[in-house]
């Protein structure tokens, strides 16, 4: 292995700023396709020794400079005094999405519902590139489709425009395999890069074949191990030979030339691709990830492919690829690999969860959680909150069951739409592990019930409508219910509560924000290894003059659970009481929202009935909607 040697007495980032410098002077050669910093080759092979390296598009004898009247380049560039070595090398670039002829399609690049990494997609006037890593916008943390501009836009394309699964060189059905829609992009020296919100698809963030997602960014470095998966050739493995790499590339006569920044990737001999081609045309938007000591791929994102080397060029030494920056494009493009802290407060309007500030200014806070039941949350992206079309909830991994479920209901804009041929589904963005699946209810007594409501999300643009309909069956949002509970009568005046509110108060601009779940008792039944609750709790808040109110309501299935397989049942009892007492039932703390509940009046007789009323205090059975205090 050759000894690697660094001039001494500079400044790494003066050496950095140096290639970039010199990518701006000599860049303006005709003949020049790229600058940055490399290893000195001889004979092909790198020699260690660090270098200002020039790749040409042909090699011409100093003769031949002198009678083309092509200026030199230099031998050396001084850097803090120091004469650091240049190195020019044959080497000419192309924009990958120049595509190979297809033989077989393989999955890469059929349709695909959830989308994941690694598949065909393209712009509906393209052809096809590959979906780099699901990423989540900055400030609302919906989840995007990452991947280069010339896959997603291109000369013809516009931001709006609707993006296509698979790309139209793999499937021309392009009407019936929209998306997403392209939100932002860049084409310059922070990268060739764009991103497109999804939409009509769920998602899968593991990079196919690869088995892991991007989570965190990292920096390349000189002789660093990467892999990408691409949609062309499929895995391959690479070893960065150049960092702080500026090439001019041709994007058309409508675009022109432009130069972007980024690094370069050469053939690992270790790992060798088939025809020792790293990447091929449809590769476009690939991402390339760091190894860790064993070899095996980590979360870590170096790099976005956006070119490879074009025919014709050199092949003695392999094939060499380009990648933008990781860190380059995620700041230019506003975007984080998970889903960041900060959106857990994004305007619900945007279909990005739970909006705490729904209320006319107001603020809603979500639950607060022990620490015990913050390490018991199943994670999506790194977070515990867990956010989908106007609502956002916590899931219990020790009870695979939600342990709370926030809402927003636009009563203005309700949309009546069917559930026909919606079906309970396992909610992408978890652990399937974490989740009360499809076998907790076959063949027994126990209904799929909505702790969010289905018509309470559906609201706003008829996109927006659409996919809250579609989000609520996950089962994320679902608790176990007896079905004598659909029977009794109660189910519909436990989903009429925020209607109430609606109808017999002048609230504000027709808005309602909900919090709901159910009470996790050490001593619930344990039925089919799941411990089913027998109570569920529900908190509707509201503006009326100007003045945030908020009611507390409490639904037993006591003596009901016990006998899941029985015949005899017990009659369901709903209750409106304070919110503290709902605090020490759940164990939350729902913060100020304690001193927007009233309820100190004292309570009304539980009309003869007995059971949870007689041990709470302020505790009124609610047996129609008159008997709710509003």
């Amino acid at each position: 292995m050759a000894r690697k040697t660094e001039p001494r007495g500079i400044d790494p980032e003066r050496l950095k700023q140096a290639a970039r410098e010199a990518a701006d002077l000599y860049l303006e050669h005709p003949n020049v396709t790229s600058v940055g910093i490399g290893r000195k080759l001889e004979n092909g092979k790198p020699t260690g020794a660090l270098c200002i390296q020039f790749t040409v598009g042909r090699k011409i004898a100093p003769q031949g400079l002198v009678e083309e009247g092509i200026p030199p380049l230099p031998r050396s560039i001084t850097v803090d005094g120091v004469k650091i070595p240049t190195d020019v090398v044959e080497r000419r670039y192309k924009p990958s999405w120049q595509l190979v002829p297809q033989v077989v399609k393989d999955e890469r690049k059929l349709r695909h519902d959830p989308l994941l990494p690694g598949i065909s997609v393209s712009h509906p006037a393209g052809t096809a590139g590959t979906l780099g890593c699901i990423v989540y916008d900055r400030q609302e943390g919906r989840p995007h489709i990452l991947s280069n501009w010339h896959v997603l836009q291109g000369e013809q394309g516009r931001l709006g425009d609707t993006v296509v699964q698979p790309g139209p060189f793999d499937d021309n059905r392009v009407e019936s395999n929209g998306c997403g829609v392209l939100v932002r992009s860049h084409l310059g020296l922070a990268g060739d890069c764009a991103i497109a919100r999804i939409e009509g698809r769920e998602i899968d963030p593991k990079i196919l074949d690869l088995g892991v997602r991007v989570a965190r960014l990292g920096r390349p470095e000189l002789g660093d191990r990467v892999v990408k998966s691409g949609r062309t050739t499929g895995v391959t493995w690479g070893i960065v030979t150049r960092i702080e790499t500026t090439v001019k590339l041709s994007y058309g006569d409508g675009v022109g030339t432009k130069r972007i920044g980024g690094f370069e990737i050469g053939p690992d001999p270790d790992r060798p691709a088939a025809e020792n081609e790293i990447s091929k045309g449809g590769d476009s938007g690939s991402v390339w990830l760091g190894l860790d000591g064993k070899g095996n791929p980590t979360d870590v994102m170096l790099g976005l492919h956006f070119g490879g080397e074009a025919d014709g060029a050199e092949a003695s030494e392999g094939d060499f690829a380009l990648a933008c920056t990781a860190d380059a494009v995620f700041k230019k493009l506003e975007i984080e690999p998970t889903p960041p802290a900060l959106a857990l407060a994004a305007p619900a309007a945007t279909g990005g969860g739970f909006d705490p500030r729904f209320l006319a200014g107001k603020t809603v806070p979500l639950p607060a959680m022990s620490k015990a039941q913050e390490t018991d949350a199943a994670k999506a992206g790194g977070s515990a909150i867990i956010r989908h079309t106007h609502f956002s909830l916590v899931l219990s991994r020790s009870r695979r069951l939600a342990r709370w479920v926030a809402w927003n209901v636009d009563g203005g804009q309700i949309r009546l739409l069917s559930r026909s041929g919606l079906k309970f589904a396992v909610d992408p963005l978890v652990d399937a592990k974490w989740q009360s699946g499809d076998a907790l209810y076959a063949a027994n007594r126990l209904d799929r019930g909505h702790i969010a409501r289905r018509q309470d999300l559906v609201w706003g643009t008829p996109e927006e409508a659409a996919r809250a309909n579609r989000e609520s069956f996950y089962f994320t949002n679902i608790a176990p219910q007896h079905e004598a509970y659909n029977q009794s009568g109660l189910n519909g005046l436990w989903g009429l509560l925020e209607n109430a509110i609606l109808e017999e108060v002048e609230v504000e601009q027709l808005r309602v924000s909900v919090l709901g779940g159910p009470v996790f008792r050490d001593d619930d039944p344990v039925y089919r290894d799941t411990a089913i609750p027998r109570d569920f709790w529900k908190i509707v808040a509201y503006i009326e003059a100007g003045a945030l109110k908020a009611k507390a309501f409490l639904l037993t299935q006591e003596d009901l659970l016990n006998r899941i397989e029985a015949l005899g049942l017990e009659p369901f009892r709903l209750y409106q009481l304070p919110i503290a007492e709902l605090e020490t039932r759940t164990g939350l703390d729902f913060g100020d929202l304690k001193a927007a509940d009233d309820r100190a009046a004292p309570v009304r007789p539980a009309r003869g009935r007995r059971g949870v009323a007689e041990s709470l205090p302020r505790v009124t059975l609610i047996e129609s909607l008159a008997d709710i205090e509003l």
